[in-house]
């Protein structure tokens, strides 16, 4: 089954994937990135993530307060404040489960298809050597040098600017 799918997708990215995998990854990033950010949009409730937040901040200043003022009756109503507030957020972690349980096997795939075309390809090269590149190729005892960055990287990278671009654009925050 799974080889089909990778069947399907290198049909569909044709000679890109050989020829060009700096835009074959890249387009996959985006996939991913792009199809998590709009299941989250499509699957959250964004204002009450918004409230949720606010009310975090405003508890954590009145906590602050209270506890410089010595007065335990303020503590402890911000503390029930607290304890309502958990409620809430454990509520918005439920909710916000689902998109990632949906978006997870698209991740596997795409990951799983992109390994087996560059395991130990340099998809992108720095024009100097970055530490944290050496850092994690010598981890993983990657054929990588310190200025490469392979094709896990550069997809993280891309999926990562994306979802950023459509955040912004669909007023996420």
């Amino acid at each position: 089954m799974i080889e089909g799918i990778y069947q399907l997708l290198d049909n569909i990215f044709g000679g890109y994937i050989v020829q060009h995998p700096l835009l074959a990854i890249t387009v996959a990033g985006f996939v991913i990135g792009g199809s998590y950010t709009l299941i989250y949009y499509f699957f959250t409730d964004i204002e009450k993530t918004r409230k949720i937040q606010k009310m975090a901040k405003e508890i954590q200043k009145e906590m602050k307060e209270a506890q410089k003022s010595g007065d335990e009756k303020k503590l402890r109503k911000v503390q029930q404040k607290q304890m309502e507030l958990m409620k809430m957020q454990s509520e918005m972690m439920r909710q916000q489960m689902v998109p990632m349980l949906l978006t997870l096997p698209i991740f596997w795939i795409f990951f799983g298809w992109l390994r087996r075309w560059y395991a130990e390809v340099a998809i992108v090269k720095a024009p100097f050597n970055f530490f944290i590149f050496d850092w994690f190729h010598k981890m993983y005892h990657s054929a990588l040098g310190p200025d490469e960055l392979g094709y896990f990287g550069w997809y993280i990278l891309s999926s990562y600017i994306i979802g950023m671009v459509l955040r912004k654009f669909l007023d996420m925050g």
